[in-house]
């Protein structure tokens, strides 16, 4: 279980995770809170549209001053989080086909992000001086569990 957040049945379950992804944490938070629960072909159904900005992802946190998208709301299309995430996803999908599961018939029971490693680094400014301009970096965990 090292790793994850939640235990899961392995007879019933499968389980992927990326570490340390150069991705928006916040964006990868949105993604998560749009696919939780929902079945692994209509999430990466999903995440295929919003890579070609088909499909706003809905900003529930993190959406001051974010453009409201046609019914959806406050919105964006984060193309690089999605890729990030939908290849988090089919490792999970392919683990289950491995594993002997049904992987069309498993929804998606765990998806969340979490900051990773922040890679220090700096602006140079006028006079000598420096800035912060540290990159910040996301776990992201998967568990798929087949439904009866």
């Amino acid at each position: 279980m090292a790793g994850y957040t939640q235990y899961a049945n392995p007879d019933v379950t499968s389980k992927a995770i990326g570490k340390e992804l150069p991705i928006s944490p916040k964006d990868s938070r949105e993604i998560c809170r749009m696919l939780r629960g929902k079945k692994v072909n209509v999430a990466i159904q999903m995440l295929e549209e919003v890579i070609d900005l088909k499909r706003p992802v809905p900003f529930g946190r993190y959406n001051s001053g974010v453009a409201h998208k046609p019914g959806v709301g406050p919105g964006r299309y984060p193309k690089k989080s999605a890729k990030a995430i939908l290849a988090v996803l089919e490792s999970a999908k392919h683990n289950a086909e491995y594993k002997g599961l049904d992987a069309d018939n498993m929804k998606v029971k765990v998806i969340a992000a979490s900051l990773g490693r922040t890679i220090p680094g700096y602006m140079p400014r006028a006079h000598g001086r420096s800035t912060q301009w540290n990159h910040q970096s996301v776990n992201i965990e998967v568990i798929l569990e087949e439904v009866e």
